[in-house]
């Protein structure tokens, strides 16, 4: 009877040694994990602007074309 009151006790000791250690380690795991949000807020942010980015790429490539037609329109009605 006093082996498993002895057991059970070893083993509470034990548990609340593991609880102890893990909470203590909870407020460096909260700032990590708001660092970790923040730095996705700023990936989202990024990849707004470089999509952004993409579209005026893409305007000025057609606006590029389009001068690029009208100057070989031109020099072809002067018979170059």
């Amino acid at each position: 009877m006093w082996v498993w009151i002895a057991v059970v006790v070893i083993a509470l000791i034990v548990l609340i040694f593991a609880a102890s250690r893990l909470l203590g380690r909870l407020p460096g795991l909260r700032r990590a994990a708001l660092k970790l949000q923040r730095r996705q807020e700023e990936a989202l942010g990024l990849q707004a602007g470089a999509e952004q980015l993409q579209e005026t790429m893409l305007g000025l490539q057609e606006r590029a074309e389009r001068a690029h037609d009208k100057v070989a329109q031109i020099q072809a009605a002067r018979g170059r």
